[in-house]
């Protein structure tokens, strides 16, 4: 596996944010982003960065609570640092991600984004708003309804998307995600949602899915960054 490190990166336009970052032992394959869960730069986002650099991809976590903390937070608190999440942003954010990798020489075919949670609804909305290569969404809430004032439901712009998306659900949300599937499969472009039994949450926390979950993770992204 691959060691993280969380720094505050600059670009040379003066745009800044604080990430976290992986990096592969050997040659660069693409660039990933991942987008955080609810409780922030956790354990397991970590370990995912850091699996992800281990296959290869230059991957980067931007931090998209501005002042919050590095590390895991309460309920309480991610529930209010949500609540402050915009479209704008969110985009902004994921755009100095972009950057910092295009600033090492990964152009915008290979570069994807994956998210949890939070980070799995906002992976939906930069796939709807940015050219990238692909995006994949984990258990990503605000289906039906935003999760804050300032984001879209994903219903509402599955059908934006500009780039190959995959879906991962727990089938405890089995009515809103087929409707979700139902609106991304009206999008120019490649589409997938994939549901898992008795994982009412993300694939990690379910080992019976979780090696399945990532293989077509990895998967995807291996036949779309190219």
């Amino acid at each position: 596996m691959s060691a993280t490190r969380t720094e505050l990166v600059r670009l040379a336009d003066g745009r800044a944010l604080r990430m976290t970052i992986a990096e592969p032992p050997g040659v660069v394959r693409g660039g990933l982003v991942v987008l955080h869960e609810a409780r922030g730069i956790t354990e397991s986002v970590r370990g995912l960065a850091s699996g992800l650099a281990a296959e290869g991809w230059l991957v980067v976590a931007p931090h998209i609570y501005h002042g919050g903390s590095d590390g895991d937070i309460s309920d309480d608190t991610a529930a209010g640092l949500v609540s402050e999440l915009s479209g704008d942003s969110v985009l902004a954010d994921t755009d100095i991600a972009f950057g910092w990798l295009a600033q090492h020489g990964i152009g915008a075919d290979r570069i994807g984004v994956v998210g949890f949670e939070v980070g799995g609804s906002v992976a939906m909305v930069v796939a709807a708003r940015r050219g990238i290569g692909a995006a994949v969404t984990v258990a990503g809430g605000g289906i039906l309804r935003p999760l804050s004032d300032g984001l879209p439901a994903l219903v509402d712009v599955a059908g934006e998307l500009r780039c190959p998306w995959l879906g991962l659900y727990g089938d405890k949300f089995a009515d809103e995600v087929e409707r979700l599937r139902e609106a991304a499969s009206r999008s120019e472009t490649a589409t997938d949602v994939v549901l898992f039994p008795a994982a009412d949450h993300r694939f990690d926390m379910h080992p019976d899915g979780a090696f399945e979950a990532w293989q077509r993770m990895l998967n995807w992204f291996d036949a779309h960054l190219r």
